[in-house]
């Protein structure tokens, strides 16, 4: 069956909106400046939008210059005069249910293996309405930190819970957020030698016939697709070498992406080694994954070889910076990745292993942590922002989204500079990350405003948290 196709242009009526005359301007160009209205510094990333950006039905009709006005007249006119203007932040990778585990006791200090051998029972009792109520907890936080786009590796189907993807295309449908889910998938139990409990895994033709299934109900070919479904295995230690092969093959029949975790500790490095008699890469290229529809979370303990191949196959990588200092995992070489042809961009990863699902605060965390491998010159906040958006997208295949240009979907953050922690700044774009953003005041997704005076649009977020909250102290009493 063709894949369905989504049409940006059929998306709504037309209809003009200018945000105009921003503070700053960042288009995540990056053969360009940004424009600060104030006359300041620069950062790199765009072209002259100083007077704004115009919005028609879902795609962004044009860029204003400087002192400019839109070429034709529009229904709407939003004052951004306080506001630095980006394109969407787009997250490569997270598992929406772990926000039910947050700072969990029994795991606040353990490492990779430890940590999900105790984590795996509690998330076997997730419930859809569980689910439900995790995932718009996500997905709210990732869109008031300016996230427009995410990608979702959900990998749990216990027996109350095999129609996992369907909940969660719901409840993002509801919420408005662009979405890679990904039909993620564990086959290989700890009767078998791997490591999550068999309540967990489900059998490979189980496994196959469900990813043929959502595919065809959900998946959108197409520039400005709102719904796309990838494929993804859950890490070497979870799923049997046949379901990556046969993963592998659907996704090139079906024109999917591909998505898994892959050195992300030395443990699974380990792993790789006594069961396959391979270094993960090796691994990877076995079962026929080293090629540009595949993109990596983590990405971590990769040598020298290892990073000119996979920069040379166009693999994408997901750094999680967060999460690889709250587990103790190390560090992405994500300079050299990127540098050798990698796409690389950034997730939040699960919200049990960061603890929040906060994309901006994760491009400071990148920012950061990456200056302490390579230094202060070689890692900007251009650079970094450039991560959570045109990097993150090319990751997920989406050539269309990490930008803002004119043709290109409608999916912008807006940010005001008027807290404590910025006064005092000089660069806009780069205050964002070095004074500490953490919350976007408008949100537009495909041309709607999905997040207005830093609330969710139609989201009564008080009684969700309320009723999430008692999901997740039920989850872990249960046990």
């Amino acid at each position: 069956m063709t894949a369905p196709t989504f049409d940006a242009h059929a998306a709504g009526p037309r209809r003009r909106v200018w945000l105009r005359d921003p503070l700053a301007v960042w288009t995540g160009d990056p053969s360009g400046h940004s424009f600060d209205s104030r006359g300041g510094p620069r950062s790199d990333g765009g072209g002259d939008a100083g007077g704004g950006v115009v919005v028609e039905s879902s795609l962004v009709a044009e860029l204003v210059p400087t002192g400019g006005r839109p070429s034709e007249a529009c229904a709407e006119v939003v004052d951004c005069s306080a506001h630095v203007l980006l394109p969407g932040l787009v997250n490569t990778h997270h598992h929406f249910y772990q926000t039910l585990t947050r700072a969990w006791g029994p795991v606040i200090d353990t490492a990779l293996f430890d940590w999900l051998q105790r984590l795996y029972p509690v998330w076997a009792r997730i419930t859809p309405r569980d689910l439900e109520l995790a995932v718009t907890v996500a997905a709210a936080e990732l869109l008031l930190s300016g996230c427009t786009t995410a990608a979702d590796h959900h990998y749990l189907f216990p027996a109350q819970l095999t129609e996992a993807i369907d909940v969660e295309v719901a409840t993002l449908g509801t919420l408005g957020l662009r979405a890679v889910v990904t039909r993620g998938s564990m086959s290989l139990g700890r009767d078998q030698g791997g490591l999550p409990p068999q309540s967990t895994v489900q059998d490979p033709d189980v496994i196959m016939a469900d990813c043929e299934r959502v595919v065809d109900r959900y998946h959108q070919a197409g520039e400005g697709a709102m719904v796309q479904v990838a494929l993804a295995p859950c890490s070497p230690f979870s799923v049997t070498r046949q379901t990556m092969i046969d993963s592998a093959e659907l996704a090139r029949a079906r024109g999917l992406a591909l998505h898994t975790h892959l050195a992300e500790t030395l443990d699974e490095e380990d792993f790789c080694r006594e069961r396959f008699g391979l270094r993960t890469v090796d691994y990877l290229e076995s079962v026929g994954w080293l090629e540009d529809r595949t993109w990596l979370a983590h990405g971590i303990h990769f040598d020298d070889d290892e990073v000119a191949r996979l920069g040379a196959a166009g693999v994408g990588v997901a750094h999680c910076p967060s999460s690889n200092m709250r587990l103790a995992s190390g560090i992405a070489r994500a300079v050299e990745l990127e540098d050798a042809g990698c796409a690389v961009g950034l997730g939040v990863d699960g919200s049990a292993s960061n603890d929040h699902s906060n994309l901006m605060v994760e491009a400071r965390q990148a920012l950061l942590l990456q200056r302490l491998r390579y230094g202060a010159e070689a890692v900007s906040p251009a650079r970094a922002l450039g991560w959570a958006t045109r990097g993150s997208a090319r990751a997920l295949g989406r050539d269309d989204l990490g930008v803002i240009a004119p043709g290109r979907p409608a999916d912008l953050a807006l940010f005001r500079l008027d807290e404590p922690a910025f006064s005092g700044s000089h660069d806009p774009v780069a205050a964002l990350l070095l004074c500490g953003a953490h919350r976007a005041d408008r949100v537009m997704v495909d041309g709607r405003w999905r997040v207005t005076d830093g609330a969710v649009v139609g989201l009564d977020l008080p009684a969700v948290l309320a009723e999430h909250g008692a999901a997740a102290r039920r989850l872990v009493a249960a046990g």
